[in-house]
């Protein structure tokens, strides 16, 4: 067995596999689950201080991929490895989480972000800076792979860059990157709309997927809402990679529409966590925000018709990516506060400092009390406090450049977010 490596190689053709070792612990259906992408013919052992655990092939190898094995971790394990390879495990009751979204390099036609400069592409340092700050937990609000077509000839910006969903790409855009972020804590991740189906989610599927990997139907469109037990608190993942924003299919309005609903079965307290945000917002004409998923708004509408509130009541924060930017906002009436995570390290989107008044997308009813975005790639550490949570924003450097405050539900009331300007 060759000892754990990351090698990123950019000079592979785009549908020839690059084989190495690549170790992560992530949260499924089943608990949380090592997970290995190896070059070797067999698993091997993942060792735990509760007894040695034979890993089992997850996906065989392909022309496009290594072998991806698993093995889910023994109840109260602490310490695990997989030859020699210390293996970060799950906490009982996270008191630091962290959490980042959209952190590919888009390279997609005419739009060309320049993956070999730190400035343009900061996610290798960013996860570096991630990674010392010794989190408990990492959340990841999806979008991991933006290289979807070749670096044009003569572009030293993305040149000797692979492309397409395969290993070497996704090592390229995810694993060698955030190598460093992968052996610092277990991680959470949320299928995003680039994987979807007419993109990368075969590969998100094989590699991440929180369910078994059938390679008889290697993309399955739509995933069940599956939870994370923290202890004193649940996370309820949803997948919505196929929640148009500006297109309804009124088809997918009842599947949303019972998940959301069903939000409500889940021991409080909740984080609702996906990757599209419902109501969120970018810079529109007059520097006027807008937004909003229609999709989801249509699922609310749909939910709110039997006597539901928009958002179940046991759900305190709903965390999101898609949108490249921070945001914190709160909503008139029966919503939790929202928190936008999806600057990590694509092409970042234009949105306004004051979210008051995002004019959103169809008649789910839902306006914005007060809410607030913050420029720049980054990503955010929540840390437990009393009565709720310490939110620090970073740059990708590590340097703090501002602090929120979640004050969690009290009294039956929903939770609130504040951040002071300084």
């Amino acid at each position: 067995m060759k000892r754990l490596a990351l090698s990123l190689l950019f000079c592979v053709s785009p549908m020839t596999a690059v084989a190495a070792d690549s170790a992560w612990v992530q949260a499924t259906v089943s608990g949380f689950e090592a997970r290995l992408v190896t070059e070797a013919a067999a698993c091997p052992v993942l060792r735990t201080d509760k007894g040695d655990v034979a890993m089992t092939a997850r996906a065989a190898a392909t022309a496009d991929f290594p072998q991806v094995c698993a093995a889910v971790l023994p109840a109260g394990a602490v310490r695990g490895d997989i030859a020699g390879e210390t293996l970060p495990l799950p906490v009982a009751k996270p008191e630091r989480i962290l959490v980042l979204g959209d952190t590919g390099c888009r390279i997609k036609g005419g739009a060309l972000q320049a993956c070999n400069d730190p400035d343009k592409w900061p996610f290798p340092r960013l996860a570096d800076a991630a990674a010392a700050l010794k989190p408990d937990l990492v959340i990841h609000v999806g979008d991991y792979l933006y290289r979807e077509s070749p670096c044009p000839p003569g572009n030293q910006g993305c040149a000797g860059s692979p492309w397409g969903d395969n290993w070497a790409t996704w090592q390229a855009d995810f694993y060698t990157p955030a190598a460093a972020l992968l052996k610092a804590a277990p991680i959470v991740l949320v299928r995003g709309n680039h994987e979807d189906c007419l993109r990368t989610g075969p590969g998100w599927l094989r590699l991440q997927g929180p369910s078994a990997f059938d390679p008889a139907a290697p993309c399955i469109p739509h995933l069940p809402v599956y939870t994370v037990d923290l202890g004193a608190l649940r996370l309820a993942v949803m997948d919505d990679a196929t929640a148009q924003d500006t297109e309804l299919n009124r088809d997918d309005s009842p599947l949303y529409a019972a998940e959301l609903t069903g939000l409500a079965a889940i021991p409080a307290p909740v984080w609702f966590v996906h990757h599209r945000p419902i109501w969120a917002a970018i810079t529109g004409p007059l520097g006027i925000p807008i937004g909003g998923n229609l999709a989801l708004i249509d699922a609310v509408r749909v939910a709110t018709q039997s006597g539901s509130p928009p958002i179940a009541s046991n759900v305190e924060l709903m965390l999101s990516g898609h949108i490249h930017s921070f945001e914190a906002i709160n909503y008139d009436g029966k919503v939790p506060p929202q928190i936008v995570a999806g600057n990590g390290g694509d092409n970042l989107h234009a949105t306004p400092e004051n979210l008051r008044g995002a004019q959103f997308q169809g008649h789910s009813g839902v306006t914005v009390a007060d809410g607030l975005s913050v420029d720049g790639f980054g990503f955010l550490l929540m840390t437990r406090a009393e009565g709720g949570w310490t939110i620090d924003l970073y740059d990708p450097a590590g340097k703090a450049t501002g602090q929120c405050r979640f004050a969690t539900a009290q009294d039956g009331k929903r939770g609130r977010l504040d951040c002071p300007k300084k």
